[in-house]
């Protein structure tokens, strides 16, 4: 791969012009970050589950200020790498500059969540139990093609992501918020379709490819932005699966510091994990031992401190890293994400286990990922139903008083496809947020009535 293709700035869904309009003074890519923060999908992010679902304390992390952190990182990753690829291919100097590289993978960053469902990553997967084992099963008789079927058994977040910024977000227009090719794939960490063929199946056990990156309903669109970029294929044009944009391992890079180190703060700061041991756990990820002012410091404000310190140390030794194998990179053959090879890989996995144990299985986490399971459940259920019960509009009046909760642009759209019309009601659900999906629920369940007391 080349990095002169992989820094594209042109836009998915809008025509290639010889000159870009910068008037405002802002980048092709800052435009990015700037459409993505003014979409309504983002904006929902404020309400949705990071780890602990409709939290009780204004401190720990949601969605939106994960995904804004996340970006911050990213950028600073982008920033550090930029200045060096530009020294080593200096020809890149008359097109991009070092901040182009932190714009890209900031815009990225701060979209890497927009497809997440309610309620985290427990959603993906009571949206996949839901056709495995729920009233969804039935349907897959009626789905003949396996590939279409497999998208939603194994229903992922970042597929819906791709669907919502190549389309759903800015329906009215082809490619949705029309971001730029670069950007779109570094946020693509998987760019593989759900389905794998049996020659393949080898690489699934790799980290990078573990996950697929968008639906048969807009692989063809993936694919567009696969070869303005330059992405090479894994196997043949057919398989759907091509190498990763090396930008997309910071992005990664990126989400995965931000995850380990301030959920586990997040613990902490919910009593969930002893001061001394988040310490102990936070120390060994810092490479100075000079702590000035430390002491002197509560406990709260030393654990934060120890982050920040932490984050910092981890985007210095990621940056050293992605420049050590960036041939491996453009080559396609590094597929480990890049926090697994880095020097401070072993103390992040021991925080990952801890996090594991004392934390993501913590009752208050478990209790409300159980609680998930059911909203969406009884969503999909309800909605499912009265969508499909008639093509022919015949519905029964409980169902057609369910329809009239559904969007225009959904009802308005007559498509016979069972498969097209599954995903307009995933597109539904999974774009709430935490209270508005309970909320609905109880509502329709008859637990509570709008405006009305929550009933026994």
């Amino acid at each position: 791969m080349d990095w002169q293709l992989l820094l594209n700035d042109n836009r998915l869904g809008i025509e290639q012009t010889s000159a870009k309009d910068s008037i405002d003074g802002r980048s092709e890519f800052q435009k990015d970050f700037d459409r993505v923060v003014f979409s309504s999908a983002f904006r929902r992010l404020q309400d949705k589950t990071q780890v602990f679902p409709l939290p009780e304390s204004d401190f720990v992390h949601t969605r939106l200020t994960h995904s804004l952190e996340v970006a911050v990182v990213g950028r600073s990753l982008g920033n550090l790498v930029g200045e060096k690829i530009i020294d080593r291919h200096p020809e890149l100097a008359k097109h991009v500059n070092k901040f182009h590289f932190g714009e890209i993978i900031a815009a990225a960053c701060l979209a890497h969540d927009i497809g997440n469902p309610p309620f985290g990553h427990s959603g993906e997967d009571a949206i996949s139990e839901y056709f495995i084992n729920g009233g969804g099963k039935s349907f897959k008789d009626k789905i003949i093609d396996e590939k279409k079927w497999l998208d939603l058994i194994k229903y992922e977040g970042n597929a819906q992501g791709f669907r919502i910024i190549t389309g759903l977000q800015n329906p009215d227009v082809r490619g949705g918020l029309q971001l730029t090719y670069s950007t779109i794939a570094s946020f693509s960490k998987y760019p593989k379709q759900s389905f794998t063929p049996k020659n393949l199946m080898k690489h699934t056990r790799k980290n990078v490819y573990s996950k697929y990156g968008f639906f048969q309903s807009e692989k063809l669109i993936f694919k567009e932005v696969a070869e303005a970029v330059g992405l090479e294929h894994i196997d043949n044009p057919d398989s759907f699966w091509w190498f990763r944009h090396p930008l997309s391992f910071l992005v990664e890079a990126a989400d995965d510091i931000c995850y380990r180190v301030m959920d586990l703060e997040d613990g902490f700061r919910l009593g969930l994990v002893p001061f001394a041991e988040t310490e102990e756990l936070i120390i060994p990820l810092i490479n100075s031992n000079n702590l000035e002012g430390y002491e002197r410091r509560d406990e709260k404000e030393k654990i934060g401190y120890l982050r920040a310190k932490a984050i910092s140390d981890l985007v210095n030794e990621l940056a050293i890293t992605f420049l050590d194998e960036e041939s491996n990179l453009l080559s396609g053959k590094l597929q480990d994400d890049l926090l697994s090879i880095i020097p401070k890989s072993k103390p992040l996995d021991i925080i990952k286990n801890v996090s594991i144990d004392k934390i993501y299985r913590s009752r208050i986490v478990v209790e409300r990922e159980v609680a998930g399971y059911e909203v969406i459940g009884g969503l999909l259920d309800t909605f499912i139903q009265a969508y499909n019960e008639d093509l022919d509009n015949n519905f029964s009046k409980r169902n057609l008083a369910i329809i009239n909760l559904l969007p225009k642009r959904i009802t308005s759209e007559k498509d016979d496809n069972i498969y097209n019309r599954l995903l307009r009601i995933l597109d539904f659900i999974s774009g709430m947020t935490d209270s508005f999906a309970v909320s609905l629920f109880r509502n329709i369940k008859g637990i509570s009535l709008p405006g009305g007391r929550v009933t026994d």
